[in-house]
């Protein structure tokens, strides 16, 4: 479905030089290196020494649940369309956070209840909200494959207006339910381990929605045998767009910078599709969810930041863009110590003589 090419590794040697010779003592910029290192193999070559990124844009991915109508969150589907209002008005957080790291937002409808007529609003829509996960399926096979043609329009429209990083958030009530059946579904680890409290629910309102996951990977068993079906019996609108568009992007070569939990659940679905996505994906922080330490694990994952955020549309991800804007920026303009006349404190690597 998607050809994913492998992040180049020839040019490894290279860019591990250029980062240990800079002025600092080997490996002293931590993670920095590490996101450095990561973004060198996606974008340099023999033709190309120096990172970029251009046109950051955040894709906000708004769509509704049918389980929201059965008590698994602190408030019902009305909310989705209010915040996609509030977010094309410019008042959410992350629409705050974008503005200050002059990031672009771009909100994408993908089916949430309540249409909300704004022009400013990108219309992916593939229905009025899912089906209630576990008393049939939230959607069809074809839902899930017209949101990965809807989500490969998007990225392929970015990239032809030169963005070269992408971020993804979502919205939705009921997300953290589709999200945690998917989890479920895909790893195998217990229902209790993947479900959290989502937008701060209550301890009998958390039994009910770990009953309903539950009741949704039974509903279903049958059927959750590969990452399109799981998608389909249990999956959001906007769970399946995310996974879409990091599909989309590792196949042009872009990297994407991923959110919180739900975020995370579309890129184990991605991964699962294409391993080759994984090393395209780069995670802005461990959420104060349950689950997503375990999530990020499975996707061998080392999180940006941990900050105890739970709140979607992006925000992690927004607050983590100026880390890699600063692993460009070390990458390609921090003095080596030959251009610095400094004594090097790097060791000479001295061939031991072992195999």
């Amino acid at each position: 479905m998607y050809t994913v090419s492998p992040v180049n590794h020839t040019l490894d040697s290279e860019i591990h030089s250029r980062i240990d010779h800079k002025t600092k003592p080997l490996g002293a910029l931590g993670e920095l290196e590490t996101l450095a290192l990561q973004l060198g193999r996606i974008q340099l070559s023999k033709a190309a020494d120096k990172l970029a990124i251009n046109k950051p844009t955040m894709l906000v991915f708004a769509g509704d649940h049918g389980v929201a109508d059965y008590g698994v969150s602190v408030g019902g589907s009305e909310i989705t369309s209010q915040m996609v209002q509030n977010f094309v008005n410019g008042g959410a957080a992350i629409n705050v956070f974008c503005r200050q790291n002059s990031m672009a937002l771009e909100v994408i409808d993908c089916g949430i209840k309540d249409q909300v007529n704004d022009p400013r609003i990108i219309n992916q829509r593939l229905g009025s909200g899912t089906k209630a996960m576990h008393k049939e399926a939230a959607m069809s096979i074809d839902a899930v494959h017209q949101g990965f043609a809807f989500a490969r329009e998007l990225v392929q429209r970015h990239v032809n207006n030169g963005t070269n990083l992408l971020a993804i958030g979502e919205m939705g009530i009921g997300n953290t339910t589709s999200a945690a059946a998917v989890m479920a579904a895909l790893t195998g680890i217990p229902v209790a381990e993947c479900t959290g409290k989502g937008s701060g629910i209550d301890i009998v309102t958390l039994k009910r929605k770990r009953i309903i996951v539950e009741q949704a990977l039974l509903e279903h068993y049958s059927h959750l045998t590969n990452p399109i079906q799981i998608l389909a019996c249990l999956g959001g609108f906007e769970i399946v767009q995310m996974t879409g568009t990091i599909l989309a992007a590792a196949e042009f070569g872009v990297p994407v910078l991923v959110d919180g939990f739900i975020a995370s659940v579309a890129a184990l679905v991605a991964v699962e599709l294409a391993p080759a996505v994984r090393d395209y994906l780069i995670f802005s922080h461990e959420s104060g969810e349950n689950g997503h330490r375990r999530l990020l694990l499975r996707l061998n994952a080392r999180p940006m930041l941990r900050l105890g955020l739970r709140l979607g549309e992006g925000t992690g991800a927004a607050l983590a863009l100026p880390l890699l804007q600063a692993a460009v920026a070390f990458y390609n303009d921090m003095a080596s110590f030959d251009e610095a006349g400094v004594t090097s404190v790097v060791e000479p690597v001295v061939n031991s003589g072992a195999a």
